[in-house]
């Protein structure tokens, strides 16, 4: 990675690495869903792929708004929080226990995504990018009702069905 002098610069890394985060994401999205038991748990992670792939859309508004070509950095964190929830899987038989995983391994991303969202969006007001501001503004939101969505399906059923299902 070259070095990084000055906040435009800085933003543009936070950008390339959301971007490599959404495309991680876009491929590893569909896996999860089909170790999922519960329709709905089910249901939750194709509706995120299908948004998923609308935050990798904006990111590519954003690069186009700042006249770059969309480009990843590799995102380690991502990468990491991915390679978990796989070894996580091949831990678990399919079942409850395993939605109960999938939940909080998906939560993990989520919290990950909520706050580089929230630190991108705020660099691009920061840079007086209004438009960037407002497009990374509409997936941090989504990325918190996704986050809160994966908490109603613990809560309502799923982490009560795993416990007893042991």
């Amino acid at each position: 990675m070259k070095k990084i002098h000055s906040m435009d610069e800085l933003f543009l890394h936070g950008l390339k690495d959301l971007y490599d985060a959404e495309q991680q994401l876009v491929k590893a999205l569909p896996d999860v869903a089909k170790h999922a038991t519960s329709s709905e748990l089910k249901s939750a992670f194709n509706s995120h792929l299908k948004q998923t792939k609308n935050h990798v859309k904006r990111l590519e508004q954003c690069f186009e708004i700042l006249g770059e070509k969309p480009t990843s950095t590799k995102c380690k964190a991502m990468a990491g929080l991915i390679a978990e929830g796989e070894e996580l899987m091949s831990h678990i038989e399919k079942g409850q226990i395993l939605d109960a995983a999938l939940i909080g391994a998906a939560q993990k991303v989520e919290h990950y995504e909520i706050t580089s969202y929230g630190t991108i969006a705020e660099w691009a007001k920061n840079l007086n990018q209004t438009e960037i501001k407002n497009l990374l503004g509409a997936t941090l939101e989504e990325e918190r009702e996704t986050d809160e969505k994966l908490s109603n399906l613990a809560c309502d059923g799923i982490n009560k069905s795993a416990r007893e299902a042991a």
